[in-house]
């Protein structure tokens, strides 16, 4: 019985090492300093305001978490972020807090780029959520857009899209 449940927790260890292995590449990537155009969107997609930050990140732990920070002069914002992998769930996550004290987790497999916040309340009583995606990855530039749901994910509007481009690009 001890051999069996040796090898059920082993098996049910990392099961996917392709999605461990993009998982990783994904906090490898994002190491480093990036100027970020940030479009905050109307619902029909056009473009309501514009701003441009920075964010830096870099390992606490290798291969497994990294630390960061976002910044938007232009409308007093930072943010602390924190990257993580959770190898026996499958997952990245994320969790952001501002100067609002609000904490954000947003949650995504490892073998994909999108992730998504826990759902929250909105101001009318109603429930939201958030979901983030990267694209467009190259080694010194992605895109990350988000959108919202107020219905459970049946429809999802514009929030913001994102332009990172690496400060010091590799040569």
């Amino acid at each position: 019985m001890i051999t069996l449940t040796l090898i059920t927790t082993c098996l049910l260890g990392f099961q996917d090492p392709a999605g461990l292995e993009h998982a990783v590449s994904q906090l490898n990537h994002c190491i480093g300093e990036w100027q970020v155009q940030t479009d905050f969107l109307k619902e029909d997609g056009s473009v309501a305001q514009s701003h441009d930050g920075t964010y830096q990140f870099s390992w606490v732990v290798q291969d497994r978490v990294v630390q960061g920070q976002s910044q938007i002069p232009a409308l007093k914002q930072t943010s602390a972020i924190l990257f993580y992998l959770r190898e026996k769930s499958q997952e990245i996550e994320m969790v952001s807090v501002g100067a609002d004290g609000k904490l954000w987790i947003m949650t995504g497999k490892t073998a994909e780029e999108v992730r998504y916040s826990q759902p929250f309340a909105t101001a009318d009583g109603g429930e939201a959520q958030l979901r983030f995606t990267r694209y467009n990855v190259e080694p010194d530039r992605f895109e990350s857009k988000m959108e919202y749901t107020q219905d459970h994910g049946k429809t999802w509007l514009p929030g913001n899209h994102q332009i990172f481009t690496r400060k010091n690009p590799s040569p």
